[in-house]
């Protein structure tokens, strides 16, 4: 399974491993891009194997051919540790795959539907690569997976038909306590990424009634940054420390324009939070009728709907109750049972495939 250790793809990957491991499966982790934490590493040696490949991430790769190690080492890992299947995080990462194993890819986000969603356009002319080489990863795979009906539609609109595309949606394993609730308002983000929509936050902290926290980074890794001037930002901080303050929040906020799922409000609903989460599609497949919306575009809706939220303790509680009752939705071992339904499918593709050879 390939992983990361700049993103959300870490904790997907090592939930979904344990997972895994408890339905008898054994992982081996493809690293790319920066290298993990010794926290990170230790985390890995306990769910799998750890192997680090010195392949970038697409999205941080300034041209194509930095990518081009990339299905050998895959390849040479398949054969040294004799892996049944293979799982790409990154579609791109199919690209060029000569191994006699099925392959599954998961497309969690990609640079052309963030344009899509954050720019309403396609990403600029040195970027084509990035949106060719995702179309050959996934002609290459035998399944593809995205986290969320609303990615997959976004990931046709912009791709066109992708065979064998199903939709599993992601999971947390975290079981936030429930304890009694302060008047404060949580956000977590990498805030340095425009699709976060910070800075719409930031301006709507400026009107609204309780403090607002913001915890995640503020500066990205290719210069990208965000000054935060009205709420309280937190810079990064653990993820347990984020649990204690989502678990004590009684206002969670989500401004994102583009989130193909998003996590954060998952974690917020099981620890019992009131959600106002930007109105977007995704958003709206996932949590209607369990949250307040509002246009992700407009720092005064924004703010307008958490202070009515803060006025009003019934609506509060009864939104926390809803969203964590819907939260139940999203548990490690449906996401484990359909992933290994995807699994199955790559088997029998592929298996028909070599038949037919």
């Amino acid at each position: 399974m390939s992983v990361d250790a700049v993103g959300g793809v870490w904790r997907y990957a090592m939930d979904l491993a344990e997972a895994l491991r408890k339905a008898g499966i054994e992982t081996v982790f493809a690293g790319f891009g920066p290298a993990p934490s010794m926290v990170q590493s230790r985390e890995a040696a306990r769910m799998g194997r750890l192997e680090w490949l010195g392949v970038p991430l697409d999205w941080m790769a300034d041209e194509e051919s930095a990518l081009e190690a990339a299905a050998d080492g895959l390849g040479e890992l398949a054969l040294r540790h004799s892996v049944d299947l293979i799982h790409l995080n990154l579609p791109s990462q199919a690209a060029g795959l000569a191994v006699q194993v099925p392959v599954v890819t998961v497309s969690h986000s990609c640079v052309v539907t963030w344009f899509e969603a954050v720019r309403n356009g396609g990403p600029p002319e040195e970027w084509h690569w990035q949106k060719r080489r995702n179309r050959l990863g996934f002609n290459r795979a035998d399944v593809v997976l995205a986290p969320s009906r609303s990615h997959a539609a976004a990931l046709e609109r912009c791709y066109g038909p992708i065979d064998n595309l199903a939709v599993v949606h992601n999971a947390s394993r975290e079981q936030p306590a429930m304890i009694s609730k302060r008047n404060f308002v949580f956000a977590v983000g990498r805030w340095w990424d425009e699709g976060k929509n910070g800075a719409v936050l930031d301006r709507a902290a400026a009107t609204i009634r309780w403090p607002v926290v913001m915890a995640g980074a503020c500066s990205g890794p290719n210069g990208q940054h965000l000054a935060i001037a009205h709420a309280d930002h937190r810079g990064e901080i653990s993820h347990e420390r984020v649990m204690a303050l989502m678990s004590s929040a009684a206002v969670v906020v989500s401004p994102s324009i583009y989130e193909p799922f998003g996590l954060a409000p998952l974690e917020a609903a099981g620890a019992g939070a009131a959600l106002v989460l930007a109105d977007i599609a995704t958003y709206r497949e996932l949590w209607d009728g369990a949250a307040r919306f509002f246009d992700p575009r407009d720092p005064e809706a924004l703010a307008d709907a958490v202070n009515d939220l803060t006025r009003d303790a019934a609506h509060r509680a009864e939104l926390g109750r809803l969203a964590r009752s819907r939260s139940q939705c999203f548990t490690i071992e449906a996401q484990r049972d359909r992933v290994l339904d995807a699994y199955s499918l790559a088997m029998h593709k592929s298996s028909r495939l070599t038949a037919a050879e």
